[in-house]
């Protein structure tokens, strides 16, 4: 099929590679503008357009995909269908209506229950046990289209944003294969989303990162992993950043105020939390590398009682 791309981060690239591998002819790819990064803002580009220059695949960078100039672009590709994952902006209906056989969406999660910007991270903050990858066709709204296929991934007990990335993925690039198979021979089954039992995947900020120690151990738990590796969970000791990148759960729970110390010793450093006592096995101080718990007090001697700020 003539397959116009659209996706920017490491997340669409193995589903561009298995566009190009499996034979489509991809006439365009369309994503993000390069921007500057880093402390020298060194002006990157996107991983989707590095892949597809590797292949020497037209790549095109518009600010706007509404616009109507590039809109007219589009449709001098004259593609079969449009593939769309993880791109960045909002198709209107001028783009959408542009394929014969429509824009599918690569969803990063079980539809219709998690819609929006981070189903990945939120089904591990929320406790789900299962997750997965849905194609649907894209409409107007927001994660609305008719559903096609999904694949189911199992979430590990020890499963962090990272690591659930990376399994979708490549999940994404498998499922899409079959879905275009079933699309160009018409044997696709368009389901309609209802909107019972659905949540919205709100997009991550910094700011959620910050531990309230208030909350259950479990559900702190669940966040430090789901946050991991961006935007990251973190407390403050002694006026500065701790950030927190792995924690257990305890079963014993003490008496004490929530963030209290309750121990520090060479070999553990566990914090009494509105439910419950966590353990925190690896840290990261303010300007330093992550380390075990024992290595950080060994350097950073933390005095029981203390509290930590939530």
């Amino acid at each position: 099929m003539r397959i116009v791309f659209m996706g920017t981060p490491e997340f669409s690239v193995p589903v561009l590679e298995a566009l190009v591998k499996e034979g489509h002819e991809v006439v365009g790819v369309v994503t993000q503008p390069d921007k500057p990064k880093g402390r020298g803002k060194a002006v990157l580009m996107p991983p989707v357009k590095e892949k597809a220059l590797e292949y020497g695949l037209s790549v095109y960078q518009p600010a706007k995909v509404r616009d109507a100039g590039f809109v007219e672009v589009l449709k001098g590709l004259n593609p079969d269908i449009m593939v769309v994952v993880a791109f960045g902006q909002i198709l209107p209906k001028s783009v959408l209506d542009i394929p014969p056989f429509g824009c599918v969406n690569i969803h990063a999660s079980l539809l219709p229950r998690y819609r929006g910007a981070a189903p990945i991270q939120w089904v591990i903050i929320d406790g789900e046990q299962e997750t997965g990858i849905t194609t649907m066709m894209m409409d107007p709204g927001l994660d609305t289209g008719d559903m096609l296929e999904k694949t189911v991934v199992p979430i590990a007990p020890d499963e962090t944003g990272d690591s659930l990335h990376d399994k979708l993925k490549e999940a994404g690039a498998s499922l899409i294969l079959s879905t275009l198979k079933k699309i160009e021979a018409g044997t696709i089954t368009r389901i309609p989303q209802t909107d019972e039992g659905t949540c919205y995947a709100r997009m991550l900020t910094k700011d959620m990162g910050k531990i309230d120690w208030t909350m259950e151990a479990a559900a702190i738990e669940r966040l430090v992993r789901g946050l991991n590796s961006w935007p990251g969970t973190y407390t403050t000791w002694k006026g500065r950043t701790l950030k927190i990148w792995k924690v257990q759960v305890l079963e014993e729970d003490c008496d004490g105020a929530c963030g209290e110390v309750v121990r520090a010793d060479k070999n553990s450093l566990l914090v009494k939390t509105g439910k419950g006592i966590l353990s925190l096995l690896e840290v990261q101080p303010e300007g330093k590398k992550r380390m075990a718990a024992d290595a950080f007090l060994r350097g950073y001697p933390v005095a029981e009682h203390t509290i930590l700020p939530s």
